[in-house]
């Protein structure tokens, strides 16, 4: 085991992901624009989660966990339909999904993702 921290997309208020120990960290993802429909807003945003979790040496099937802040709860048929057709089959992790106000008016939703890094 180490105590050694790796930072991926260092800026001076966050990181975009942290590895620790083989497990992945996100950042909080939300979409490129805010001018989309949900289901566009959250393909965005899972693209994102994808190419940050390859970078980190991960990918979509090893998501430990995921937390989905929806700004209106009501999006969440149109935001399961595109979650639905993103996960691996037989990889759904647990997940929780909540309305809360969001930093941009504009943003629709913001995913939370913890995975585990493939082995070396």
């Amino acid at each position: 085991m180490t105590s050694h921290i790796t930072r991926i997309g260092v800026a001076a208020r966050y990181s975009e992901a942290a590895v620790f120990n083989g497990v992945v960290y996100l950042a909080g993802m939300v979409p490129e624009r805010g001018d989309t429909d949900i289901r566009s807003q959250t393909q965005d945003v899972l693209a994102q989660v994808q190419q940050r979790l390859v970078e980190a040496g991960s990918d979509k099937s090893r998501i430990l966990r995921a937390q989905i802040f929806l700004a209106d709860v009501n999006d969440i048929g149109a935001m399961n339909e595109v979650w639905d057709a993103w996960v691996v089959p037989g990889t759904a992790p647990p997940r929780a999904t909540v309305q809360a106000a969001l930093a941009d008016a504009a943003w629709r939703i913001e995913i939370v993702v913890t995975g585990a890094q493939k082995a070396p």
